[in-house]
């Protein structure tokens, strides 16, 4: 008889739809031993970055054990290659303890590096191609990536800096981001996708913006620059981070940061469920 493989729950969706809720009621639920949450977005991973992010608190945990949370400092940069390598530690993990493993996020490139089990090149950093690229914006940075590699361009966070600069210093090198699978997965996985309808998902983006505001994401911008976290850094991370950023350095108004940031949010949500449509119909 063939062996079962174990299972891994993804729980995926655009932003602001609930999966840190679902997620949690899930583990809750699974039978004999529960389940535990791999956090799957690329901005959580960073100590300090709570609301600007929708970072789940200890409360709303309820006890589930979550991992790949605060485990890097924001000046850091944070590579999918590296976030593989410790999911998949965290999945064995969590197997061994006779628990179910779910994968919750909404980084698509970060599940689809753990569901298709990628392998990542060693492409060594480029100095010289490096500082020709940090003179251009994000705008511009994007716009290539899509002309030389349309592939990854439909996966990147386009608001982050320091990866589209990573992906252009491997397309340099290749010709483009290789994405293949080393083997078969050693996981069966089962799908969760959480969505809205549009209205719906609208009135939740604006909901909890103007929550965030009223708890503190200002100032929790202001503190990262307080320590250290650069005006340009702060403005990589795209979104929350980007407008307050530029909020607090009175290069727009409160209230064009906060109508920017609906649209922003807007956008980005459908571009999330654009990929994971995508994606999830080929799989």
């Amino acid at each position: 008889m063939e062996k079962l493989k174990p299972k891994v729950i993804i729980v995926c969706g655009p932003t602001a739809t609930g999966k840190s809720d679902y997620a949690v009621q899930l583990a809750m639920k699974i039978l004999p031993a529960g389940g535990e949450v791999i956090s799957a977005d690329s901005r959580q991973i960073y100590r300090g970055m709570d609301l600007g992010t929708g970072k789940i608190t200890v409360e709303e945990m309820q006890g589930i054990p979550h991992h790949l949370l605060d485990i890097k400092n924001p000046e850091e940069d944070f590579s999918v290659e590296e976030y593989k390598k410790l999911a998949d530690e965290k999945i064995v993990e969590i197997i061994a303890r006779g628990k179910t493993p779910i994968l919750c996020g909404g980084t698509g490139f970060f599940i689809q590096a753990v569901i298709d089990n990628i392998s990542f090149p060693h492409v060594p950093p480029n100095p010289a191609l490096r500082t020709e690229l940090e003179s251009l914006d994000i705008s511009q940075l994007f716009a290539r990536i899509v002309e030389l590699d349309p592939d990854r361009a439909a996966t990147i966070d386009l608001y982050n800096k320091r990866r589209l600069v990573r992906a252009l210093e491997i397309i340099d090198a290749l010709g483009h981001v290789p994405k293949t699978a080393t083997s078969e997965s050693p996981y069966e996985f089962e799908i969760k996708y959480i969505d809205r309808d549009d209205d719906e998902l609208r009135s939740r983006i604006e909901k909890r913006l103007l929550s965030r505001l009223d708890q503190g994401m200002i100032n929790e911008v202001e503190n990262l620059h307080d320590n250290g976290i650069s005006w340009e850094r702060l403005e990589n991370f795209g979104l929350e981070y980007r407008y307050i950023a530029e909020f607090l350095q009175n290069k727009i108004s409160r209230d064009e940061m906060i109508e920017t940031l609906k649209h922003k949010i807007w956008q980005y949500a459908k571009r999330q469920r654009t990929w994971f449509k995508k994606y999830l119909n080929k799989n």
